[in-house]
């Protein structure tokens, strides 16, 4: 190929990838919302499973709370019963100190009981609302992924196609360092433009003035020639005009 083919060659696929990056920028950012939405759900989830967890443990905490209660009622029937049979004072005084310790047992377990059960009721409502965000995000996630695909249906052949003809000037293309470079510039260019034309005696890309002996070179198609500015590969309008006319 020569320098004058390697710059038509470039000047095309550019103007391929600007029209799939004009269809990217049409989707806009549905992608990453959907992406977001995802997640979130995803987050939800995981906190919805810690719940239950955390139910789970209250549960079984109030299981064995109420199982202490039972075995402390159950001492406290078996001391009254010994206290009416006691012969002294001292055994009296023992059996009505276990008693009161019991009570006290029963107490306190009836005290926990209660801070357990608020505790589930909280539980439950956290778990509630957490589901109910679930179901606004996931209405929210269908929503978005339905635009996104009938924006993805209505471009989709178009861009299928853009790409096809994007591989094919790259296969063909001859020079790699060449080829390596102008997507390197591409991809740091704000506008994604690798290669520019000269337009009012100033680089399409940066819009710096470009010398005139610089001009002159750049319309002869010898050489591949860069703004000094920028680093864009420069090309001459005629030349585009050609292309774009074809």
């Amino acid at each position: 190929m020569s320098t004058e083919e390697r710059l038509t060659a470039l000047y095309k696929l550019q103007t391929i990838l600007t029209e799939i990056d004009r269809i990217r920028t049409i989707r806009g950012e549905l992608p990453m919302e959907v992406k977001d939405l995802e997640d979130q759900i995803e987050g939800l989830k995981t906190r919805v499973a810690n719940i239950k967890a955390e139910m789970d443990a209250i549960k079984k905490a109030t299981a064995e709370e109420n199982n202490k209660i039972a075995d402390a009622k159950a001492q406290i029937e078996k001391y009254e019963e010994q206290i009416k049979t006691v012969r002294n004072n001292k055994e009296y005084d023992i059996l009505s100190k276990e008693i009161e310790f019991q009570q006290l047992e029963v107490q306190l377990g009836e005290k926990r009981l209660g801070e357990y059960a608020r505790a589930l009721d909280g539980k439950k409502r956290e778990s509630s609302a957490t589901q109910e965000m679930i179901a606004d995000t996931n209405h929210m996630l269908e929503a978005k992924k339905a635009e996104l695909d009938e924006i993805v249906s209505e471009t989709k052949n178009e861009e299928e196609n853009l790409r096809e003809e994007a591989k094919q000037l790259e296969e063909n293309f001859d020079d790699e360092r060449l080829r390596t470079a102008f997507k390197r510039i591409r991809k740091n260019a704000r506008n994604g433009l690798g290669i520019v034309t000269i337009e009012r005696d100033a680089c399409g890309g940066c819009f710096n003035r470009i010398p005139p002996q610089k001009q002159a070179e750049i319309r002869m198609h010898k050489k591949v020639i860069v703004c000094e500015y920028c680093g864009r590969i420069l090309i001459d309008p005629d030349l585009t005009a050609e292309i774009n006319h074809d």
